[in-house]
């Protein structure tokens, strides 16, 4: 009996080649290197049969692009998506909006964020007109434990949802002021809900501190964090809660957009 070519392609079999492009999409976002399709089975343990099916079909799509060294890359069509997404999450929409008539915020760069797992991830940025020497990127994962919008989210959990976030302890810190031990981060955060706004002095960049306050919607849930970046040289003891502050200030506006009480 004749095998189905088109088998993958047809009910529950759809599934597993979805999978796999979603896992090609995956690495290929994740790396600089040039991938050849040859490179990309050999990363996710593909027949290079199915790898070379897979990707045709992508380009076709344009999913992916192919060079002329025959190596592969993102094609245009997922930014589609991306542009869909960013549009359609009030939060993001939001977060453009205010800022785009801040000018009073103009001089700090300033981020959003969502938790995911132990990491956060930057949905959302609005670069300050002064050099800061640090670029963030949007979908950039980032340590939540290190970062003042992390931080921040991490203030709504209990201790015991702390120890189930990070069973084998915290990562490797990103600078030597990065906190390094479980209890150490308890106390940040046990500052943070009396506080009222987050810290990152030099954990994510030596010389940058960045001050975050919560994104709350309707419902009074803490559903993103904002921050802002600035140069430590540039702050003293006494502009630190004043800006504090005005994170605070900020955030809560924002949080009204999205219904907040």
């Amino acid at each position: 009996m004749e095998k189905d070519n088109n088998a993958e392609t047809r009910g529950g079999g759809a599934v597993p080649a979805l999978r796999r492009a979603v896992q090609i999409l995956d690495l290929l976002a994740g790396t600089n290197q040039r991938l050849t399709a040859t490179d990309i089975a050999r990363h996710l343990g593909l027949p290079k049969s199915t790898a070379h099916g897979l990707i045709g079909a992508m380009v076709e799509l344009r999913l992916l692009g192919r060079g002329a060294d025959g190596s592969y890359r993102l094609g245009p069509h997922p930014m589609r998506w991306a542009g869909g997404f960013l549009s359609q999450t009030s939060v993001v929409s939001a977060f453009q909006e205010f800022f785009e008539h801040a000018p009073e915020w103009s001089s700090y760069t300033v981020t959003l964020t969502v938790l995911e797992e132990a990491d956060v991830v930057y949905i959302g940025c609005r670069n300050s007109d002064k050099p800061l020497g640090h670029t963030f990127v949007l979908g950039t994962h980032l340590p939540a434990a290190f970062t003042a919008t992390g931080k921040m989210l991490l203030s709504e959990l209990s201790d015991g949802e702390i120890d189930a976030l990070f069973p084998d302890g915290l990562p490797p810190g990103m600078t030597p002021r990065s906190v390094r031990e479980l209890p150490a981060l308890k106390a940040e955060l046990t500052d943070i809900r009396a506080r009222g706004f987050s810290i990152d002095d030099g954990q994510i960049r030596e010389g940058m501190i960045c001050l975050g306050a919560p994104i709350r919607d309707f419902t009074g849930k803490m559903v993103a964090g904002i921050a802002i970046s600035i140069l430590r040289d540039e702050v003293t003891p006494e502009t630190v809660p004043q800006l504090g502050r005005k994170m605070q200030m900020a955030a809560a506006a924002l949080s009204r957009r999205l219904g907040a009480p």
